[in-house]
């Protein structure tokens, strides 16, 4: 892993909670993007050494509206950085790590994204993040 990319916090509505972080924490905004193949939008914030990416679900049967319904707003994933997303999911699985898809997925930010099972992360969903397709 390169570094940690960014932490994914599911929120309800990016409208109700954007004040808070760009306001009261004084975190500025980068952008919004829509992600369909996700079922979210997504606000960018930079926190200087990581980014946090808001995560509002706009599909029901989205990730994320499943983990609100369950969870409650909050931490949903830590995402880390890495050059060749399907080499590192092939390491990944050489080491017993289950995976929630077998192929990278698009995702916010150009990037191509996979999930490691929480089951395989004593309890944490991380994401691998490559970005190495798009300028940064």
């Amino acid at each position: 892993m390169k570094r940690v990319d960014h932490i994914g916090i599911a929120v309800k509505s990016i409208s109700e909670t954007l004040p808070y972080y760009t306001e009261t924490l004084g975190i500025p905004l980068l952008g919004t993007e829509d992600v369909p193949t996700q079922g979210l939008k997504v606000a960018f914030l930079d926190a200087g050494n990581v980014k946090l990416e808001l995560l509002e679900p706009v599909s029901e049967d989205s990730a994320v509206a499943k983990f609100l319904e369950k969870r409650g707003e909050g931490v949903h994933h830590i995402a880390f950085g890495v050059a060749d997303i399907q080499e590192r999911m092939n390491e990944l699985k050489e080491h017993g790590v289950r995976l929630l898809s077998d192929e990278p997925r698009p995702g916010a930010g150009g990037a191509q994204v996979a999930f490691m099972h929480p089951k395989s992360s004593f309890g944490v969903l991380y994401e691998l993040c490559d970005k190495s397709g798009k300028q940064e």
